[in-house]
């Protein structure tokens, strides 16, 4: 596993820990409102490494591969709803909107998250991983077959 995947993947450890914790606490106490705090700065953290040095990888592949880039496409959409769901959460805590809405909106907040770090880790990670494979691990049947599909296409 790349250092990289290691680190996104220990990052989202500690933020479904932190939320945990929070769930346990509870939104309304002052222990928990501290600690959605620093999950929220933590979550930004993680989001803009993930743009700076995640999905570039992911990005440069998607003209030569359909599949992935219909994958990238549905988690984008999925990101709209996750920092929707994010945003609506924060600003109310932010405005100091406490109750049970607030409740609620954290319960939605954590099921986007564990849904898409799930998602994440179990479909992107891996396609990020193939992509980052050392030649070495590529084994003789692939490189053939490659070399094949291109001596084809110079036909």
């Amino acid at each position: 596993m790349s250092p990289l995947i290691e680190e996104l993947r220990r990052e989202h450890s500690e933020i479904l820990a932190i939320l945990s914790e929070v769930e346990g606490l509870g939104i309304l106490s002052k222990e928990g409102q501290s600690k959605t705090m620093s999950v929220k700065t933590i979550l930004l953290e993680h989001l803009k490494k993930e743009d700076v040095e995640f999905y570039p990888v992911l990005y440069k592949v998607v003209e030569h591969n359909n599949n992935l880039k219909n994958t990238l496409d549905l988690f984008a959409m999925d990101m709209e709803n996750v920092s929707r769901i994010a945003l609506e959460f924060f600003d109310k805590y932010s405005r100091g909107v406490l109750g049970k809405e607030l409740q609620e909106e954290f319960e939605s907040l954590i099921v986007a998250l564990r849904n898409r770090i799930k998602n994440e880790e179990e479909i992107l990670y891996l396609e990020h991983e193939k992509i980052n494979q050392p030649i070495s691990s590529i084994s003789l049947s692939s490189m053939h077959a490659v070399i094949s599909s291109m001596r084809s296409s110079e036909i």
